[in-house]
């Protein structure tokens, strides 16, 4: 038996907050969330088997799926890469790559950023993560690479459970890895699968609506600020999903970040719940984390890595 908590928004669109094994904490949770001045209608329902939870939700946004953002915020362009693994979308499919090597090991679901595509990450990221001990799906967007149909900063929330389910892994042998803008759909899928072993955030952003705002004026997408804001609350609600999640959490960020303030990880850091582990690297910017720290950047996910297996 578990205990699911779920809220509905203003326009009657449902979502899942967290799963619980215990009543008492679903409660204490939605007494915090009735509490705060964020006011909309939460309930807890009781699950007597282990399945992951099956609502189908529509995460499209007018606003947030606007041709003008969609074309300022995403840089896709095609490549091909040999053995790609294809899941399919309604009207798309989505070209990435899986590397299974282990039969029992963890499998970690990677999320790029936005100025970047699976082809970036085979040879030596694919070769180190695998040599940690765990399966690498490099999650690719829509639009990218490989892949069909036109990517669309919402919609593509719902590719996660495409993805999700094309692994065949169960949830609690998932990591969800998520860099820069694919910090969203890494705690999307987190807070979707809350039974996930762990999550990893790398230049991850807390507030969406920060970097959004850099691109776009509100108007030129239709909305008031306010209904961009609300938009981005409904389906980035960065602080909710990550508090949601109870598995093993690693944000790894550079102090001298040129794009996204270390003070989104350290906001992140807090929000999230034990065990957590906030790595804030000397050397390197946003785009630079990886090579400036490379040694000192797969320790950390190598111990990780291991904290998990020894866990379970």
């Amino acid at each position: 038996m578990r205990f699911e908590l779920w809220r509905q928004d203003d326009n009657g669109n449902r979502f899942p907050v967290g799963c619980y094994p215990e009543l008492s904490a679903a409660e204490g949770r939605l007494a915090e969330l009735t509490r705060s001045l964020h006011k909309q209608t939460y309930w807890i329902t009781v699950q007597e088997d282990e399945e992951v939870m099956t609502a189908s939700l529509d995460m499209s946004d007018q606003f947030l799926d606007h041709p003008v953002l969609s074309g300022r915020y995403f840089y896709p362009w095609p490549n091909r890469f040999e053995e790609p693994f294809f899941v399919e979308g309604n009207g798309f499919r989505l070209g990435c790559r899986y590397c299974r090597v282990h039969d029992d090991a963890p499998t970690i679901i990677h999320f790029h950023g936005n100025g970047e595509c699976v082809a970036d990450y085979l040879g030596e990221f694919e070769e180190r993560i695998t040599g940690l001990g765990a399966n690498l799906l490099l999650a690719e967007y829509r639009g990218y690479g490989m892949s069909s149909g036109v990517p669309a900063l919402a919609a593509m929330l719902e590719d996660v459970e495409l993805i999700v389910a094309a692994s065949g892994v169960p949830q609690e042998q998932l990591i969800f890895f998520g860099r820069s803008l694919g910090s969203l759909y890494a705690l999307h899928g987190a807070a979707r699968y809350p039974r996930a072993a762990g999550l990893i955030i790398e230049s991850g952003l807390a507030d969406p609506l920060e970097r959004i705002l850099v691109r776009i004026e509100p108007r030129e997408v239709g909305a008031t600020a306010e209904e961009l804001r609300a938009s981005v609350q409904r389906c980035f609600d960065q602080q909710e999903k990550i508090a949601a999640f109870t598995g093993r959490v690693l944000i790894m960020h550079t102090r001298n970040d040129d794009l996204v303030s270390v003070s989104h990880a350290e906001r992140l850091h807090a929000w999230a719940n034990e065990p957590k582990r906030l790595l804030v690297f000397e050397r390197g910017d946003h785009n630079t984390i990886l090579p400036a720290n490379l040694e000192a950047y797969f320790d950390a996910v190598g111990r990780y890595i291991r904290g998990i297996r020894n866990a379970g």
